[in-house]
């Protein structure tokens, strides 16, 4: 175990590295080849504050200038769904929908630009097309309701992967963040909805479960699953939220992939413990001045100030892909960036999305071929869409 960190330790950074310059060769190979993104927050975001994304935009991490300017092919959008909301029956199956409906607008709004991709057939056809194809997955399988009809009908809204619980356990699979581990794993219906998933084909994503849902789905799985935004447990020491190197030979024997989240708290120590830091020290700061006083608001001011957050570096990302590969291979990792999910805390080098040639100079600079290269932003992740979508046909 990691001892804790001080402040002081905290707030030295790698920010201060300059921005990556990606190189001509870089660009182009982020406009010759697909590229996929497991997680993007779009949705949500929009739903928060909206704003037109065929546009360059104001805020946000993604909108279709610098999607293209990155050369980002294919962004999985993520109908994200509160944890919160399964206390209220029918809550998260409106949103679901809700959210899914604005993809749909979207892609209605700018057909010259967007397009909803049903397969990875729509994904190819619609790249020669030059369109952005816009996938989406339901991160929380809470929308489900326990009820399997509905499971088929988000299918045909387009879902193409679940990610079974988020922040807290649900009715299918105990979440990582949540002490409450009511199943010990999956739940009776989260197995049987396991099953179901391949064999409408649609991917089984164990982001946000704890690990004992990792294993139990690994073990009721017919097809790969997907890690669709995770990073590693070796650089974030008891961070369960994050997959341990067992998990990740378990995985790869599974024949699934890792997308590796961008957020700085999934990449380093540092930026983890980060939050929790700040808070327990503000909390003494209440705890002393008053939780309302005008002194104590100003004390928590000048903590912040005078730790700034350790943001992440583009380096410290390309960390968790090298290991990945080192442990298990080239087959098994993948991007799930997580952008406009993680707020302000990109690492520097990959602040939206943008920046993917970035990425790809990073790879060469740490000697990856083109072919190898090309697994990373997309065919680890088509091998394993494709493996559901034909157990799904025979099935």
């Amino acid at each position: 175990m990691v001892g804790a960190l001080s402040l002081t330790t905290v707030a030295v950074a790698d920010e201060q590295k300059p921005p990556y310059q990606a190189s001509e060769r870089a660009h182009e190979l982020a406009q010759k080849h697909l590229i996929i993104d497991t997680h993007i927050d779009v949705p949500y975001r929009l739903k928060k504050d909206w704003e037109d994304v065929t546009v360059a935009t104001e805020r946000g991490d993604f909108d279709y200038p610098r999607a293209k300017a990155g050369g980002l092919n294919v962004p999985f959008m993520s109908i994200y769904i509160p944890a919160n909301l399964e206390q209220t029956p029918g809550a998260s199956y409106q949103l679901a929908h809700e959210l899914i409906d604005s993809m749909e607008a979207l892609a209605w709004r700018a057909p010259d630009k967007f397009a909803i991709a049903y397969s990875v057939d729509d994904v190819m056809t619609q790249y020669e097309k030059g369109l952005i194809s816009i996938a989406m997955g339901m991160e929380n399988g809470s929308p489900i309701e326990g009820d399997l009809d509905n499971l088929t009908t988000f299918y045909n809204r387009g879902i193409r992967y679940i990610t079974l619980a988020h922040s807290e356990s649900n009715h299918i699979a105990d979440s990582s963040y949540d002490i409450r581990k009511q199943w010990n794993g999956l739940s009776p219906f989260g197995k049987e909805l396991v099953t179901a998933m391949n064999n409408i084909g649609v991917m089984v994503d164990i982001s946000h479960v704890s690990d004992e849902a990792f294993w139990q789905a690994l073990e009721v799985t017919n097809v790969p699953v997907i890690a669709s935004h995770s990073s590693l447990r070796q650089y974030t020491p008891g961070f369960e939220r994050n997959m341990s190197d067992e998990m990740i030979k378990g995985l790869a024997e599974n024949g699934g992939v890792i997308m590796i989240n961008f957020g700085s708290s999934f990449v380093t120590q540092q930026a983890n413990r980060y939050n929790a830091m700040i808070a327990k020290q503000a909390e003494k700061i209440r705890e002393e001045l008053g939780a309302d006083s005008e002194e104590a608001k100003a004390r928590i001011a000048t903590l912040r100030a005078s730790n700034p957050y350790p943001y992440a570096t583009l380096e410290q990302v390309l960390n968790h892909i090298d290991h990945v590969v080192k442990l298990v291979g080239i087959d098994y990792v993948g991007i799930g960036s997580d952008y406009d999910g993680v707020g302000d805390s990109l690492p520097v080098g990959l602040k939206d999305v943008s920046t993917y040639p970035n990425l790809i100079q990073g790879l060469l600079d740490r000697g990856y071929n083109e072919a190898e290269i090309e697994k990373i932003l997309y065919q680890n992740l088509i091998r394993v869409w494709r493996a559901a979508e034909n157990y799904a046909a025979n099935h």
